[in-house]
């Protein structure tokens, strides 16, 4: 029988240098080494910090524009992909820092509609190593490439039916390398192949966001612009959810919406969270078995 889930939030966790602030927390990732890397739309949008919250370093220095950040994601490897909402480009960085690839021109537009990219919104990696990107914003689609960066195949089109997207807000692949697409505007999350063949939606969902799948157990995690986190099993059974659907300052609930979501290998998740104010929060929860 599995067990329950415990989280207990961690109130205060993550400190910037001084007269730093956040601004809105698109997204959050860990690393092997449980390196915290935030994402967010300020002057420094990609951070650093240990698991105990403290600043170790900024990264994309001369790469990353400030106030445009998007969609995060670390591979097995320790890359780092950074998705860029306004200057439509995805950008890889090797465990260092160094930059790799860059999908996408900076500053442009795909030459027709439907092209990548027109204000893409995330990127994930299968276990063969293609690249996919939602390309989310201007264009309602999402594109595989290669993992040194050709164009191989591309789907979706606007609309709410099979296949059709509202807003592919995210990408993410399980371990059976099940393409999940967090559809968000149509309040459910569709499966694909890798061939971008639809399998099945997940419906009932207020406004995903982003999603992490546990390492070991067949579970998902939703962060949900609606004011809440929810689990539930691969199959799609609910386990849990915790939020309101009205804004809270009360740490552990969500003062705006749940963007991005992330499991460091102790099991503690991460929330970044988009606020109408300037700033976004940042909450850690700590795992208790």
């Amino acid at each position: 029988m599995r067990q329950p889930l415990k989280y207990q939030v961690d109130e205060g966790w993550g400190q910037l240098p001084q007269a730093w602030s956040w601004g809105w927390i698109v997204a959050v990732a860990c690393d092997s080494q449980d390196r915290v890397f935030i994402y967010s739309r300020s002057q420094y949008p990609l951070v650093v910090l240990d698991r105990q919250g403290n600043f170790l370093q900024t990264w994309g220095e001369g790469v990353l524009a400030p106030w445009q950040a998007h969609g995060l994601y670390i591979d097995a490897e320790d890359n780092v992909y950074c998705t860029d909402v306004t200057d439509h480009c995805v950008y890889k960085f090797d465990r260092h820092g160094q930059l790799q690839l860059t999908l996408g021109t900076p500053g442009q537009t795909g030459a027709s509609d439907g092209d990548p990219f027109n204000r893409p919104t995330d990127l994930a990696v299968s276990s063969r190593g293609d690249l996919f990107v939602s390309d989310g914003y201007g264009n309602a689609r999402v594109h595989k490439y290669s993992p040194q960066g050709d164009l191989l195949l591309s789907w979706g089109e606007h609309g709410d039916g099979p296949g059709q997207f509202g807003l592919s807000h995210c990408v993410r692949i399980d371990r059976d390398d099940r393409v999940w697409v967090c559809d968000r505007s149509n309040n459910r999350i569709q499966l694909f192949d890798t061939d971008g063949h639809y399998l099945e939606e997940r419906t009932g969902l207020l406004e995903p966001n982003s999603i992490f799948f546990h390492p070991y157990e067949d579970m998902v995690f939703v962060a949900e612009l609606g004011h809440q986190v929810s689990i539930y099993t691969l199959d799609g059974q609910l386990v849990t959810k915790w939020g309101d659907a009205r804004s809270s300052t009360t740490p552990g609930e969500f003062l705006g919406g749940p963007h991005g979501i992330w499991m460091d290998s102790h099991g503690d998740l991460y929330v970044g969270e988009v606020v109408l104010e300037v700033n976004g929060r940042m909450q850690k929860f700590i795992h208790h078995t």
